[in-house]
């Protein structure tokens, strides 16, 4: 009898704490990152018919899986702190899109159920909010070879997982066999997101050196990129403000780097980009958009530079954000 007392003691604290962190991701300032796939259909050439969504921790990309597969919810991982949330496309364009919150409370796990363009249209939480168009997006992982921004046509297999803990949560992407122009290499992706804080921290590795690993933001004509380093000359931003949306309305962008990794900054067709000096060592980096519609936000262009600046004091100080 005292046996089954105490076993029963023990479900109950357990339960509790099920309860407990159950309760805690709804929480104000917590961070959340899922993938969504359908299962119960079937495939029809590149096209998932029919189906359910379930969330999955991992996942092996399938070889019949392509742009608008209609096979994984938004497309891809997504990852979200209280003030923003961000998407990856899991194909071939390898872009990270960004979904724009008028509200402070956790929202992927109710994107993307109803279609794929539901997301598009303003509702209740926000919407997806980039025009993103043939870019890498915001912070998304290209290849240039001096003419054109190579995405990832090419790859053996992809694996993707997706993390959540009290401190933070995470995606992260392993590419076999990226094969651009005549290199075949691997490549891994981990995008980790906090608590509170619209920046997402990108860290990449490659298998072997390689020139022309980028990143970028995409352009608009209309809009100018501005760039400025740190006081010791170690850190600096790109970073665009304006009319970026598909609302339309105003959206800064903005990607810190570490000067050293970068070879140089150029313009692409299609995007401000980075281009990363070849290495085999991992190389981190920061990205963010700060939308004028989120909860308590960044209202103005001015406002935007002003917080951007103090993160840059961050990074002179302290070398991390």
């Amino acid at each position: 009898m005292k046996t089954l007392k105490i076993v029963a003691a023990i479900l109950l604290v357990s339960q509790l704490t099920v309860n407990a962190q159950d309760k805690k991701v709804k929480t104000k300032g917590q961070t959340y990152a899922e993938l969504s796939i359908k299962e119960g259909g079937t495939w029809k050439g590149q096209k998932y018919e029919g189906g359910t969504f379930k969330n999955v921790t991992s996942l092996k990309v399938p070889k019949s899986h392509w742009d608008h597969s209609f096979f994984i919810r938004y497309e891809g991982p997504g990852w979200e702190s209280n003030k923003i949330g961000y998407r990856l496309y899991l194909d071939w364009r390898n872009c990270i899109d960004i979904f724009g919150k008028v509200t402070d409370t956790l929202v992927l796990s109710k994107v993307g159920l109803d279609g794929f363009d539901s997301y598009h249209n303003m509702s209740p939480w926000g919407m997806d909010i980039l025009k993103a168009g043939k870019a890498l997006g915001i912070g998304g992982i290209g290849r240039y070879d001096g003419k054109d921004v190579l995405h990832f046509k090419e790859v053996d297999s992809t694996f993707a997982k997706v993390e959540n803990n009290a401190k933070c949560s995470s995606v992260t992407v392993k590419y076999d066999g990226w094969k651009t122009a005549n290199d075949k290499i691997n490549f891994e992706s981990k995008l980790t997101i906090k608590p509170n804080e619209r920046y997402t921290k990108h860290t990449i590795k490659a298998s072997a050196k390689i020139e022309g690993i980028c990143t970028g933001i995409v352009s608009f004509k209309e809009i100018a990129l501005v760039k400025k380093e740190s006081a010791n000359k170690k850190w600096a931003y790109i970073a665009t403000y304006g009319k970026q949306t598909l609302v339309p309305d105003n959206l800064g962008m903005a990607i810190f780097y570490e000067v050293a990794t970068v070879d140089k900054q150029i313009k692409g067709e299609f995007d401000h980009l980075l281009l990363f000096k070849p290495t085999t060592k991992t190389v981190s980096f920061y990205l963010l958009g700060a939308w004028e519609q989120e909860k308590d936000g960044i209202k103005t262009e001015a406002e935007f530079y002003n917080y951007l600046d103090n993160k840059l004091t961050e990074l002179n100080r302290k070398n991390k954000i």
